[in-house]
């Protein structure tokens, strides 16, 4: 039977100038969770603040959020909102304050839970908005964290733990493409390529409906015209939104019909040797739709009609656009250390196989076929 899809928050504002909706909100206290120094830098984050003053809300920030965001980091967010007392949590920046902030809002809402793994376990999952709202605004185009019902969190032993459920769905995005102009090509390219990956794993999940379908169509073809443009002419805001709106929609789908092989894998390696997790998809990507379209007729059909509005193969496609922004085609270019990366073989196999992704894959792989698959994209001697 079909989940009930939700595809937003309460509110969903897109298009260029949208930060000024911040304007218009009615909240008394707005904690604003950031990243390192580039919304500052930008001027995004003294606009995000001043437009929440304009509205008669007093401010605080939290900066420092770091790539991969770890769990010590959502608990000390979560502290510093019970001292402040927020009605509104901003989170700024791109999927890493995303997505410790919906952690930090089920802390301070929740304080009797006090480990990861009290949160990843709660059944059922504890009811959020008694004390605050959450709002997105993200600065890259990728995660689609701002329509997203999950985060993925680092634990105290450093493995990327991922969760989802509806109730941290944010209750406002906002989609403005001048927050994503600061973004540099590597990054504009990577995070891109994020959102190529959700588009064409969300296609081929084996919870694909009627609706996923069209925005994953519609964000891939998007995706391909506007990422080359956006990831050459930084300043294109037109190419800027194009991709900003194909990841939300993107986003959309896939957190309701989730993933696939390609996220679980690269969780596992983001995991082990902490790579950028939109360049770990990028690599990974054109190999598991080989394995998948060797492996299920039914995807292939799909790549295949995907295909033909595009006007080339999707793996060749997405090796195409790698090329274009200097991405290698195999990890061995990013792990060099063979031995290294084989002594980890075993772990990033089960951990992608345990990962939630993988079981909407339209193929499941044996433990020997993802052992296979991690040899492949590393220096393509597998045989998948």
């Amino acid at each position: 039977m079909m989940r009930p899809m939700k595809l937003a928050g309460s509110q969903l504002l897109f298009g260029e100038g949208c930060l000024e909706f911040l304007k218009t909100l009615c909240y008394r206290r707005a904690f604003v969770v950031t990243g390192g120094s580039s919304m500052r830098r930008s001027g995004i984050l003294d606009r995000t603040e001043s437009f929440l003053r304009e509205a008669g809300a007093v401010t605080a920030v939290f900066e420092g959020v770091e790539p991969d965001p770890s769990f010590a980091t959502a608990v000390r967010g979560a502290e510093e909102m019970k001292s402040f007392g927020p009605d509104l949590i901003v989170a700024l920046g791109g999927g890493s304050p995303m997505d410790a902030a919906k952690l930090m809002w089920v802390l301070y809402e929740h304080p009797e839970l006090k480990s990861l793994e009290e949160v990843l376990k709660a059944n059922p999952f504890p009811a959020l908005r008694r004390r605050a709202h959450l709002a997105c605004i993200p600065s890259t185009a990728g995660t689609a964290s701002e329509v997203s019902r999950s985060f993925v969190i680092t634990d105290n032993e450093g493995q990327k733990q991922g969760f989802g459920n509806m109730e941290m769905m944010p209750d406002i995005a906002i989609c403005d493409p001048l927050v994503t102009r600061s973004m540099p090509p590597r990054i504009t390219a990577e995070t891109g390529m994020d959102a190529l990956t959700h588009a064409l794993e969300a296609l081929v999940s084996t919870r694909a409906n009627y609706v996923s379908d069209a925005l994953c169509r519609r964000a891939i073809r998007d995706i391909c015209r506007a990422l080359p443009r956006s990831f050459e002419r930084g300043d294109d805001i037109a190419a800027r939104e194009t991709m900003l709106n194909a990841s939300m929609i993107a986003g959309m789908a896939f957190t309701n019909v989730s993933l696939g092989i390609v996220h679980s894998m690269a969780h596992a390696v983001g995991s082990v040797f902490h790579l950028a997790h939109g360049l770990a998809d990028a690599v990974i990507l054109p190999h598991v739709v080989r394995f998948n379209s060797r492996h299920s007729t039914d995807a292939e059909k799909i790549y295949n009609s995907v295909a033909e509005e595009i006007g080339l193969g999707i793996g060749d496609m997405v090796s195409s656009l790698n090329d274009r922004f200097g991405i290698p085609p195999v990890l061995s270019a990013l792990i060099p250390d063979r031995d290294r990366y084989l002594s980890s073989w075993e772990v990033l196999s089960r951990q992608a196989l345990a990962d939630g992704c993988t079981k909407t894959n339209p193929y499941i792989p044996s433990l020997e076929q993802m052992k296979d698959l991690f040899l492949t994209i590393y220096d393509n001697r597998g045989n998948v």
